[in-house]
């Protein structure tokens, strides 16, 4: 694609990086057969390869956005579908966050929107501050038909029956390996998970220091940053990723680190893009290094070599999420790992589309995110499954709200198979949301 910024437009980094991606694109079209939102709304405007037009004429031309263009923005998932399909190589995730980024900063969005995105940054990347917005959903859950806004009906529709209590293994700390040590490790253990599911890192835990690790959930370590990050609020952001990059160089430096854990996909992919956001700040040498140690734990679980387990008798329908696959390319670990365990693993009928969590895109976007829910769910359910399995704990509150049996994550089933207790989501009834105590 032919671009026309000037040479002082071109002194900006952000700018320039986006001239690369532009420059990439062919106007081939491939895009549209896998994005979501182009299945769902048969708007070209709602395509990659429309929004990238929108994106460049925005840019170019050093406008302020207009309610055109921020719509189509804000509608897109990120879930780089497109970025898998594409075969120029189009580097879709940085220039639609470069056009958040433009978008915050020079759009002012009416009052509603801009309330709901405070609240919501405010919130989720905080554990604490997130339970006591559950507790208060919980309360507002039985009056949500008299919300005016559908967003409004979307967050208190969201707060699930029960909510676990704090699991101190989120506190910083070290634990020793049940094996022969093979690695030292720092597990990251989210913002959003440590309010909505405490299961997934205390299985992450007893699996790794089985499976021979040191684990250590370094001190001052927390939100990734993502949330807000796909919000186009750099500053914040970067201060949550800022926080985590000195924690854990704090540990290479010390006793050393082999890898950084990471068991929520989204999480994953913002981490390791940490070298390309830092690229022009004076942490960038610290944050190529946390970048480049940092893995899915379905990659440190194929590097411990997990032993082969008997038949378990059980069918699991793995969703892949986009952040996994799309994002950071990890399509089969988690399957083999999976069979290797002993369960039957099955996919789901158009397995790359997403299920419409993308973040908050469920609470700020709901009936888009809905008609994907139910296309999702529907597929899942299509193949018989015991259980539904995913890593990323947005896919599993958003399958996990309509589906018929319940929804775990891969680690969950993981540790179970290999000594650990039986996943407590398989014990309750399938009218509550299936991960939360």
């Amino acid at each position: 694609m032919q671009t026309t910024f000037s040479p002082e437009q071109l002194t900006d980094p952000a700018i320039q990086r986006s001239n690369e991606i532009l420059r990439n694109c062919v106007h081939c079209g491939f895009c549209t057969a896998t994005c979501p939102t182009y299945q769902v709304l048969g708007d070209e405007l709602d395509s990659p390869r429309g929004r990238i037009y929108l994106i460049k004429d925005m840019l170019e031309n050093d406008r302020d956005p207009d309610e055109k263009v921020v719509k189509h923005v804000d509608r897109c998932l990120s879930c780089l579908a497109c970025m898998t399909t594409c075969p120029s190589g189009v580097h879709y995730m940085h220039l639609v966050d470069h056009a958040r980024e433009y978008i915050e900063e020079r759009y002012k969005r009416p009052l509603t929107d801009r309330v709901l995105r405070w609240v919501l940054a405010q919130i989720l990347p905080y554990p604490t501050r997130f339970r006591l917005a559950l507790l208060g959903a919980k309360i507002g859950r039985p009056f949500a038909r008299l919300m005016p806004d559908a967003r409004l009906r979307a967050m208190l529709d969201m707060a699930p029956k029960h909510i676990p209590p704090v699991s101190r293994n989120d506190d910083p700390q070290s634990f020793a390996p049940k094996a022969q040590k093979k690695m030292r490790v720092a597990l990251m253990t989210g913002c959003a998970q440590k309010a909505l599911n405490t299961d997934i890192n205390d299985a992450t835990i007893r699996l790794l220091t089985r499976l021979g690790c040191e684990v250590v959930v370094a001190e001052g370590a927390g939100c990734c940053g993502a949330l807000t990050h796909h919000m186009g609020k750099t500053s914040q952001s970067h201060t949550s990723a800022a926080a985590n990059i000195r924690a854990w160089t704090d540990e290479m430096d010390g006793d050393g680190l082999d890898a950084i854990v990471i068991n929520t996909s989204g999480c994953g992919t913002t981490v390791k893009d940490y070298g390309h956001m830092f690229r022009n700040d004076p942490l960038a040498a610290d944050a190529a290094r946390v970048s480049g140690i940092a893995i899915d734990v379905s990659e440190v679980l194929m590097k411990l070599d997990l032993p082969a387990q008997a038949d378990q008798d059980m069918t699991i329908a793995y969703h892949a999420a986009c952040s996994l696959q799309h994002a950071q390319q990890i399509k089969t670990y988690p399957k083999d790992l999976l069979k290797r365990a002993g369960y039957t693993v099955v996919e789901p009928a158009d397995s790359h589309l997403c299920c419409g969590s993308a973040g908050t895109y469920n609470l700020m976007q709901p009936e888009i995110s809905g008609q994907l829910k139910d296309r999702k769910v529907q597929t899942l359910m299509a193949k018989n499954p015991d259980i539904i399995a995913a890593g990323n704990i947005g896919c599993m509150m958003q399958i996990g709200s309509a589906a018929g049996v319940p929804v775990v994550h891969t680690v969950e089933l993981l540790d179970w198979a290999t000594g650990g207790p039986r996943p407590p989501a398989l014990d309750r009834t399938h009218s509550d949301v299936p991960i939360l105590r």
